[in-house]
């Protein structure tokens, strides 16, 4: 008998506010074509003034508990992926829990960027594959529209804010790769390519601080690094290319998702892509992406699915699953 971490509920959440490209052209010299042709994005979302992640957060996490029948009180764990933490502390984590009125359990925020998502998912199955969960909810939420520094064009326009939610419960399996639930995890980091993405500021600089970007730089390593992530985790499971149903890529630029795809000789009919509605949300991303697909009918159950991310650390890593 083998234990694993099976997803039987997924929701998202996106704020009001859709900011097309035009809206940009008002203040940039920039235009819908320049934006598009760089990075596939036509519009995103903003966080309304007094929404904050956990909010968003929140949102998403009651969509993916209701998509799996259960209560908030049915959860062991909350791990939530962002950057963009309300406050400095408590986690924001613990406030989507409160939000919830989840009243047992445990929660608490992990901080790997647009490569949260795959650090809180392999952490979430850690717990449960351990046996210190039963359930556990995993969310990624970003307000990243508060870290732009609308002077810059080359970044002020790739961003967006939303939240999305999975539900992941023990189900018990017989160790092989028919079995639904998450099969691999691969996690990575190096620390020497800090100043290809990171914001300039923090709480022991006493400052809020911007995004700040090398975008050709992390083009370079994205590509190569995403796509030998995907590879890792299919090799800890003996299995190949044409095994998987759907890739669910971290949405950052079109041409990032169209190259990796290529690196794995995969079509792109094979790879779920929703960058050009909302944009670059980091964390949030990849269980946006998922919500999406399942919506849209793409992502059906017993689906194999690969997700894969990179962000600021540089950090990457990928999670294989069956739906």
């Amino acid at each position: 008998m083998t234990i694993r971490a099976t997803v039987i509920g997924v929701g998202h959440y996106l704020p009001d506010r859709i900011v097309e490209n035009a809206e940009f052209e008002k203040t940039l010299d920039t235009s819908d074509e320049w934006i598009r042709s760089r990075s596939g994005i036509e519009r995103r979302h903003f966080a309304a003034e007094g929404q904050t992640t956990s909010d968003l957060g929140t949102r998403a996490a009651q969509a993916a508990l209701a998509d799996a029948g259960i209560a908030a009180d049915d959860i062991d764990a909350i791990v939530l992926a962002t950057s963009t933490a309300d406050l400095t502390f408590p986690s924001a984590a613990t406030m989507i829990q409160t939000n919830l009125g989840m009243t047992r359990g445990f929660a608490f925020d992990v901080q790997a960027v647009c490569a949260g998502f795959a650090y809180a998912l392999a952490n979430a199955n850690a717990l449960i594959v351990s046996g210190q969960a039963n359930r556990v909810l995993v969310i990624g939420a970003e307000t990243f529209s508060r870290l732009m520094d609308w002077t810059d064009r080359a970044t002020c326009v790739l961003f967006g804010d939303g939240a999305g939610a999975l539900v992941l419960e023990a189900q018990t399996g017989t160790g092989t790769n028919e079995d639904r639930g998450i099969l691999a995890t691969d996690l990575n980091s190096d620390g020497r390519y800090k100043d290809i993405l990171y914001v300039d500021g923090g709480v022991s600089t006493h400052s809020t601080g911007h995004l700040r970007m090398q975008g050709k730089e992390v083009f370079r390593h994205a590509v190569e690094k995403l796509a030998s992530t995907a590879n890792a985790s299919m090799a800890k499971i003996g299995m190949t290319a044409d095994e998987i149903d759907w890739i669910v890529p971290h949405q950052a630029n079109i041409r990032i998702i169209n190259g990796t795809a290529k690196k794995l000789g995969l079509p792109l009919d094979k790879v779920v892509v929703t960058v050009q509605d909302h944009g670059n949300t980091s964390a949030a991303s990849i269980p946006l992406a998922l919500s999406v697909g399942k919506e849209r009918g793409q992502i059906k159950p017993g689906d194999m699915v690969v997700t894969e991310a990179i962000g600021g650390g540089l950090a990457w890593g990928s999670v294989i699953l069956r739906w």
